[in-house]
């Protein structure tokens, strides 16, 4: 089975972990990469299912030999993604799928050129500020900082393969769903297409001789 990683990213509030979290539950065909992190465990994480609980120290390490395909420092705690956490997923015959921002896609798609990025938007900014309001956790500022973040995230769109609207989370699904099936059928990805086409050609010109 031809596999690769699936990128999803999205202003906050835009619905990018509902979609990620539906598709994990929807297709056998999708894992998931543990991450990395130097933040504390939080009541009922458990580590190196729902992260890798590293120190500081232990992280930078890391970091400084290679070992992450992409990394950033968020509220002064580090997160990344191992190399060989994907590689695991990937050789495993699943597709492994990332839930990152822009910064984290722009760093992960170099280490692995082969990645589907998909972009993920509202329908309006109308719905993705009611959509952040309903949480009722943000504080005015920091409201403020993720629609400002929003802007900036936006204009990485051109990065990306796919754009999908998240009008309808159903049917935001079944876009990203049907994403994954085309890039499965994608030529570049058939690593012996090329032999197997010249296998049918000689067959036609054997077929072909003997209507001569």
């Amino acid at each position: 089975m031809i596999t690769f990683p699936i990128v999803l990213s999205a202003p906050s509030g835009a619905g990018k972990t509902t979609i990620y979290r539906r598709l994990m539950a929807d297709r056998t065909d999708i894992g998931y990469s543990v991450s990395c992190t130097t933040r504390t465990p939080r009541p009922g994480e458990v580590d190196g299912v729902d992260y890798h609980f590293l120190s500081p120290a232990e992280f930078e390490r890391r970091r400084a030999a290679g070992e992450f395909a992409e990394s950033a420092t968020v509220h002064d705690h580090s997160y990344g993604t191992l190399r060989s956490e994907v590689q695991h997923v990937l050789s495993g015959g699943k597709h492994v799928i990332m839930d990152i921002d822009v910064q984290g896609a722009a760093q992960f798609a170099r280490a692995f050129p082969q990645s589907v990025l998909i972009f993920i938007i509202p329908p309006s900014i109308d719905v993705l500020v009611e959509r952040l309001n309903r949480r009722g956790t943000e504080s005015r500022d920091v409201l403020l900082t993720r629609l400002r973040n929003a802007q900036g995230e936006l204009h990485e769109i051109g990065r990306y393969h796919y754009v999908v609207e998240n009008d309808d989370l159903d049917r935001a699904v079944a876009r990203v769903s049907a994403i994954v099936d085309a890039e499965m059928t994608r030529r570049e990805r058939a690593p012996m297409l090329d032999e197997q086409v010249a296998g049918l050609i000689a067959r036609l010109e054997h077929e072909i001789a003997n209507y001569v």
